[in-house]
């Protein structure tokens, strides 16, 4: 009997089966290990058994997962992806590696004879969905592949510009140039536009660096605006994500407007760069730093000074209409910046400047004003007295002078200072009624005088005195200046007769004559 007990106990193997020979898993309902003999007789395995079957098992998957990877093993998630298939006929878990494959595809350049282009058309714009659906995943290899590309299709050398920029005016008519290629480059910025507004800042920190924005305000110099609109939208946007970047774009931009008024006078991109910063200095923070300040005194005031200040001539004054919101006592140095680059014989840029004064005097304060109103109302004045006249200017510089007297603003600062002003502008006045050529200047004098009677008339004939005894005084002054040039031209014909030898050889034949008849 107990032979037969012991018999039927399972006796532990000293040295256990091969794995893949010993037992298989049913699937069936029956749990129960079976034995590979065929007989169906159940098994069972002690708990030392269970963990040899486990450890060997870990060892299998080891050695698997270095032979084959973990991509090839689970059905090729991270293989490369054909570009050419569309993102509807691929499973969503490959959908990351054909966006991948697709940039790398779009990296090769080609030119419009090429096959080659509608394919990288339809990458692109396969491209432009898969980001815009929200279904890409900017991975550090998606960044990577993205920056690249645009970077090979974007970042090009221009040609050279065979206009001449001796003959630009501050208009600038001619017609814009447009890039033949740009229904290709559209589709690549709209690309690059999505993704600074998608991705994370400190993720894309490596490829959007120093060198990236450097060559992208390098592209404002395009002839094409429409590229030079989509880089407005593309470094704002890097602007206001990638804060570590804002210190090196403002200098560089400063660079870039150093080497226009100083160097070459030449930059297409030059209003687009200042529509930028026309946002960006709304956001500065009060007080200003001085960084800010230097900005505005170095790179933003100097350019009035080109010829072609027209074509940017209001994303500059807005600029500066910013700062002086922003600060202002800066009003006071801003029209002595002005006044520093006042045009002499440009009446096209004299109107922007009458106009801008006209601003600038709107946001000043009754300090700041006292502090430029002589040399600026001096100004005024000669611009009272222009004679200019162009026929592709609607108005004169002294009709439009004349309008600063119907802001409210401007009239409320001259009646509080008038014992200094209306001095300065009244000889002006009395120019252009007496001698001034246009019949609307000199009804615009006329009303000015009446303002200034209305004002303080007491003051209007101290000065029309003044200006009598000056005339007085000029008239004498002119007449000495006169009567000594008359002498010093008949001392300077006598000197010429004495010195001429033949003209006194002929004075001496003519004495030695006269006095023989005198003899005889």
């Amino acid at each position: 009997m107990l032979k037969q007990i012991l018999s039927k106990i399972p006796r532990k193997s000293s040295k256990p089966d091969p794995i893949d020979a010993t037992t298989v898993i049913d699937t069936g309902t029956n749990n129960n290990p079976v034995s590979n003999s065929g007989n169906g007789a159940p098994c069972s395995t002690t708990t030392n058994g269970g963990n040899s079957f486990s450890s060997r098992l870990n060892v299998v998957k080891r050695v698997s997962s270095a032979v084959f990877p973990s991509s090839i093993m689970s059905g090729g998630v991270d293989a490369a992806v054909e570009p050419h298939i569309s993102f509807k006929d691929i499973s969503p878990l490959q959908k990351q590696n054909l966006f991948i494959s697709k940039l790398n595809f779009c990296c090769e350049i080609s030119d419009f004879s090429d096959a080659h282009l509608d394919l990288k058309r339809e990458a692109l714009v396969e491209l432009l969905d898969f980001v815009s659906s929200g279904s890409a995943k900017f991975t550090e290899p998606a960044i990577s592949a993205i920056c690249k590309m645009c970077a090979a299709n974007l970042f090009r050398v221009f040609p050279p510009k065979y206009r001449n920029s001796s003959n630009a005016t501050e208009t600038d008519d001619e017609e814009p140039m447009f890039d033949p290629a740009w229904s290709h480059l559209q589709l690549v910025y709209e690309l690059l536009l999505r993704f600074t507004s998608l991705v994370d800042a400190k993720a894309a920190k490596k490829q959007v660096d120093h060198s990236f924005v450097l060559r992208l305000l390098d592209l404002f110099d395009s002839d094409d605006p429409r590229e030079r609109d989509c880089l407005k939208s593309v470094l704002h946007r890097i602007y206001g994500k990638f804060m570590v970047l804002r210190p090196f774009i403002r200098k560089a931009v400063s660079n870039i407007i150093y080497r226009f008024v100083y160097e070459t006078e030449r930059h297409n991109g030059i209003a687009e760069l200042l529509e930028i910063f026309g946002s960006i200095i709304s956001g500065f923070a009060l007080p200003l730093k001085e960084e800010h300040k230097l900005f505005l005194w170095r790179a933003l005031m100097p350019l009035h000074k080109p010829k072609s200040v027209g074509i940017y001539h209001q994303q500059l004054a807005y600029c500066i209409v910013q700062f002086v919101d922003k600060d202002p006592k800066l009003t006071g140095e801003v029209i002595k910046g002005l006044l520093k680059y006042w045009p002499v014989t440009n009446s096209q840029k004299e109107l922007m400047f009458i106009s801008e004064v006209e601003e600038m005097l709107e946001m000043t304060s009754m300090d700041e004003f006292q502090k430029v109103m002589v040399p600026l109302f001096r100004r005024i004045g000669g611009c009272l007295n222009s004679s200019h006249y162009q026929k592709m200017t609607f108005l004169q510089v002294a009709e439009r002078a004349h309008l600063l007297w119907n802001n409210e603003r401007i009239v409320n600062l001259v009646i509080h200072n008038r014992q200094v002003i209306v001095p300065i502008v009244f000889s002006a006045l009395e120019r252009n009624s007496q001698n001034h050529w246009n019949q609307a200047v000199l009804n615009l004098t006329q009303n000015i005088r009446k303002m200034f009677l209305e004002m303080d008339e007491e003051l209007m004939l101290a000065c029309q005195c003044k200006l009598e005894e000056e005339q007085s005084k000029s008239n004498v002054v002119a007449e000495k200046r006169r009567l000594t040039w008359e002498n010093l031209e008949s001392a300077a014909g006598g000197a010429a007769s004495f010195n001429n030898p033949i003209s006194n050889t002929i004075n001496l034949a003519h004495v030695e004559s006269a006095s023989c008849s005198v003899a005889c």
